[in-house]
C-alpha cells in the first residue's frame, strides 16, 4: 500500500499535539505543588523528555515493536539505532504512513509515560535517583508491555486490545504509583498544609493543553486520518467532559464549594479513562463510561490518600490507574465493530469472552506496574537513597538540587545560595560583586 499524504499529514499534527502534553504536563503539576518545587518537576520532565526519546531511537523502539524470537515477550534488537526502519515506506503496524513517522508517534507515548509518575514522587526524590528509575522502568516495564499488546505479542495473542494506552500506559503508572509512593513515604508534614496548590491558573492551562494534546494522543492512535479518528476525538471530549462534571459535583457535595482543582483533575481522568476505549466505543456509550471513570476515580482518591494515608502527590493512582482500569474493562463491555471492524464486540454486542480477555491485560499492567515499580524503587533505594534529606525537602528541591527558583527573588535568591551553595569559595565576594549581581 503506498504512502498515504493525508494520513502523513494527520500523523504528523497528532505527534506534535502529544509532544504539546509533555511542557503541559509541568504546567499543570507544577500548578497544583508548592511554588518551592516547581523548578524541579520542569526540569525532571524536560530532561526526562531528552532521555527517553535517546533511548527510544537506540532500542527502545527495537525492542518494542522489532521482530519477535522470543516467543512474544519481547522484540531483538535488528531496528536498534532505527537501522532498517524505512522513511519512504510503511512498517506493517501503520500501514500508509512512513516507518520512521510510526516511530516518532509511538517516541511520545515512550516520553510521555514515564513523566506521568513525576505526579507521585514530586516533592521528595532526589533527581540523580528519578534518572534512573525512570530509565529502568521504560526497559523493565514499558517496552515489555508496548510489545505484548501492540507489538504482537502474547496479550495480543490472547485477544487483549487497549486503542491508545489505557492498560500499556495508565493501568501501569497507576499502580506504579502506589508502590512508588508507599516506598517514598509520605511528604514531611503530610496533610492539607501541604497540598494548597501555589498557582491554579497554572494549573488550568496545563490541563487544558493537555486536553488538546490528548487528541492527538488518543485520535493519532487510529494511525489514519478518517471516520475512525473523528470518532475517537468526540469520544474522547465526551468522557472527558462528563467526568469533569462528576468530580465538581462530588466534591461539591463533599465540602461545600465547587472547586476547579476537582474540574481539572476529573477532566483529566476522564482523558485518561477513555483512552484505551476511546477507539472501540460510540459517543453514546462514551459518556456512560465517562460517568463510570469520574465516580471511582474520585472515590479513589478518598481510599489511597485519606483512609490509607499513602501519600500520591497529585493522585496519579487514581486519576490514571483507575480510570485507565474502567476504560479498559469497558471495552469488554461496549466495544462495537460497527465503530471499528477491526476491533473486538464487547458485551453488549454479542461478544462476553472479551470483559475476561481485558480483564487478563489489565491484571497484568497492574501486576507488573507495582511490582516492577516496587523493586525497581527498593534496589535504588539501597543503592543511593531515593529520597532527598528532611533539610532538602524544607528548602524545597528547586533551590537545593537545581539552584533556581521558578519566581525570581534577588535577596531570597543570594539568601538560599547562601545556605546551600558550600563549594564556593567566597560566597560574600560572589554574591556582592556587581558583575554576579547582575547575571543572578
Amino acid at each position: 500500500m503506498p504512502i498515504d499524504t493525508g494520513d502523513t499529514a494527520w500523523m504528523l499534527v497528532a505527534g506534535s499535539l502529544v509532544l504539546l502534553m509533555i511542557p503541559a504536563l509541568g504546567l499543570f503539576e507544577s500548578g497544583l505543588l508548592r511554588k518551592k518545587n516547581a523548578v524541579s518537576v520542569f526540569m525532571q520532565i524536560f530532561f526526562g523528555l531528552a532521555l527517553l526519546s535517546v533511548m527510544w531511537f537506540v532500542f527502545g523502539f527495537s525492542l518494542s515493536f522489532g521482530p519477535d524470537e522470543s516467543g512474544g515477550f519481547i522484540g531483538n534488537m535488528d531496528w536498534v539505532f532505527l537501522k532498517g526502519v524505512p522513511w519512504d515506506e510503511a512498517l506493517d503496524y501503520a500501514p500508509t504512513i512512513p516507518g520512521v513517522l510510526f516511530v516518532k508517534f509511538q517516541l511520545m507515548f515512550a516520553a510521555i509515560t514515564p513523566l506521568l509518575l513525576t505526579g507521585t514522587i514530586a516533592e521528595r526524590m532526589k533527581f540523580s535517583s528519578f534518572i534512573i528509575f525512570i530509565a529502568s522502568w521504560s526497559i523493565l516495564i514499558y517496552y515489555p508491555l508496548v510489545h505484548w499488546v501492540w507489538g504482537g505479542g502474547w496479550l495480543a495473542e490472547l485477544g487483549v486490545v487497549d486503542f491508545a494506552g489505557g492498560i500499556v500506559i495508565h493501568t501501569s503508572v497507576g499502580m506504579g504509583a502506589l508502590a512508588a509512593a508507599i516506598v517514598l513515604g509520605r511528604r514531611r508534614f503530610f496533610g492539607p498544609a501541604i497540598e494548597i496548590p501555589h498557582s491554579i491558573p497554572l494549573a488550568v492551562v496545563g490541563s487544558s493543553l493537555l486536553w488538546l494534546g490528548w487528541f492527538g494522543f488518543n485520535a493519532g492512535s487510529a494511525l489514519a486520518s478518517g471516520s475512525l479518528a473523528g470518532n475517537t476525538v468526540i469520544v474522547t471530549h465526551m468522557a472527558s467532559s462528563v467526568s469533569a462534571l462528576i468530580w465538581v459535583g462530588l466534591s461539591w457535595m463533599r465540602t461545600g464549594k465547587p472547586s476547579v482543582v476537582a474540574a481539572v483533575n476529573g477532566a483529566i481522568a476522564g482523558l485518561a479513562g477513555i483512552t484505551p476505549a476511546s477507539g472501540f466505543v460510540s459517543v453514546e456509550h462514551s459518556f456512560v463510561i465517562g460517568i463510570a471513570i469520574g465516580i471511582a476515580s474520585y472515590s479513589g482518591i478518598i481510599i489511597f490518600k485519606e483512609k490509607l494515608k499513602i501519600d500520591d502527590a497529585l493522585d496519579v493512582s487514581s486519576v490514571h490507574g483507575v480510570a485507565g482500569i474502567i476504560g479498559s474493562l469497558s471495552i469488554g463491555l461496549f466495544a462495537s465493530k460497527l465503530v471499528n471492524p477491526a476491533g473486538p464486540n464487547g458485551l453488549l454486542f454479542g461478544n462476553p469472552d472479551q470483559l475476561g480477555i481485558q480483564a487478563i491485560g489489565v491484571g497484568v499492567a497492574a501486576v507488573l506496574g507495582f511490582c516492577g515499580t516496587w523493586i525497581i524503587m527498593k534496589i535504588l533505594d539501597f543503592l543511593i537513597g531515593v529520597r532527598v534529606s528532611p533539610e532538602v525537602e524544607d528548602a524545597g528541591l528547586d533551590i537545593s538540587e537545581h539552584a533556581e527558583r521558578a519566581y525570581a527573588d534577588e535577596e531570597e535568591f543570594k539568601l538560599d545560595m547562601d545556605t546551600y551553595v558550600d563549594d564556593l569559595e567566597d560566597k560574600k565576594e560572589f554574591f556582592f560583586n556587581k558583575k554576579n549581581l547582575n547575571n543572578l
